[in-house]
């Protein structure tokens, strides 16, 4: 194996490993947080339909939750639009874990 191909190797392992460890887990914790927010504020507005200010409070936790919920649809989006840009569409898939064996992958990582 030459270098360049074990320097392709490792590269792909810590894109795979970054992608399942870090990455996607933040996003979906971010996202299930901001979600989590607006059900408690829709719970607050709701439960608390006498409580002027009670009712206040819930407003506020709707948006923020929706504004967390838009940020993050955003990120994704700017993040897509990058990838398709600079054209690593490719590498980003066949960094997935489960595309490794995809013969479209076998030149993605050189150069």
């Amino acid at each position: 194996m030459s270098p360049q191909q074990k320097a392709v190797g490792e590269a792909a392992g810590f894109v795979t490993k970054l992608n399942d460890i870090i990455i996607y887990p933040l996003i979906a914790l971010l996202t299930a947080v901001a979600f989590l927010v607006f059900l408690w504020g829709c719970t607050e507005y709701f439960m608390n339909a006498t409580n002027d200010q009670a009712r206040e409070q819930g407003v506020k936790h709707i948006t923020y939750g929706i504004i967390g919920l838009v940020i993050m649809i955003s990120a994704f989006a700017i993040l897509s639009i990058a990838t398709a840009t600079f054209g690593l569409g490719n590498q980003l898939n066949c960094a997935d874990h489960t595309n490794a064996t995809n013969p479209a992958c076998a030149n993605a990582f050189k150069i």
